[in-house]
């Protein structure tokens, strides 16, 4: 593994571990306040889930940059299909859930 494919794949993980630390923080404080606060913990919970959802999107558009600045087309290309299949299938979500 060279230099830079070392560096991408630390930053990467490090972009996971803070979006899973995050949503972790976030599902915690929304648990606990469940309680006390039922009502006041639910946007606690939902962005709790919603980081953890964005955690992975987050890390192929951090890919995108890196390869699109390496200029290695191909994985830029490639890592892209993959962004697009990843906001298709949440507009899709977003579309669709109240009618199945």
């Amino acid at each position: 593994m060279s230099g830079g494919d070392a560096d991408l794949e630390r930053l990467i993980g490090r972009v996971l571990q803070i979006g899973v630390a995050a949503s972790s923080l976030s599902l915690a404080l929304g648990l606990a306040a469940l309680i006390p606060f039922p009502h006041a913990s639910a946007w606690l919970l939902q962005a709790g889930i919603i980081i953890l959802i964005l955690t992975p999107t987050a890390r192929v558009v951090l890919s995108i940059v890196e390869y699109a600045s390496a200029r290695d087309w191909t994985f830029t290309l490639l890592t892209s299909i993959v962004l697009l299949e990843l906001v298709g299938g949440a507009i899709a979500a977003f579309v669709f859930h109240k009618r199945l």
